[in-house]
């Protein structure tokens, strides 16, 4: 089944068990308090990906016309709702990386950087 097949909660729990494997190493108590990141940023990702689709067909603006007034191109609601929720998003995904040890997030930032540019070795 591809990605587009799947339904939104499916989509959801797929991206949620993705994450739970990114945090699985968390102590108990991290571990609590990520569950209920993890459920948010899922929904917001997907969420995201499909208001994206939506964005990308049907532009960030549309024709409108209110009374007597020219008509002009005015923002398309689902573009603030986007802004809106990538700025959640990031947050949540903030509050989930700030659960990780500090060195594990070094190193994976490193380790990526090197990579980037030529200098990791793996």
């Amino acid at each position: 089944m591809t990605k587009a097949e799947l339904t939104k909660e499916q989509r959801i729990r797929r991206e949620e068990n993705r994450l739970r494997r990114v945090y699985k190493n968390l102590d108990s108590q991290k571990k609590v308090v990520a569950e209920g990141l993890i459920k948010r940023a899922a929904y917001l990702r997907i969420t995201l990906e499909d208001f994206e689709k939506d964005l990308d067909k049907n532009g960030y603006t549309e024709p409108f016309q209110q009374g007597n007034q020219a008509p002009y191109d005015r923002k398309r609601p689902v573009a603030d709702m986007y802004t809106s929720m990538n700025a959640l998003y990031q947050k949540a995904t903030k509050q989930l990386t700030d659960l990780l040890p500090k060195e594990a997030v070094m190193k994976d930032t490193t380790d990526e950087l090197l990579d980037f540019i030529g200098g990791g070795k793996r």
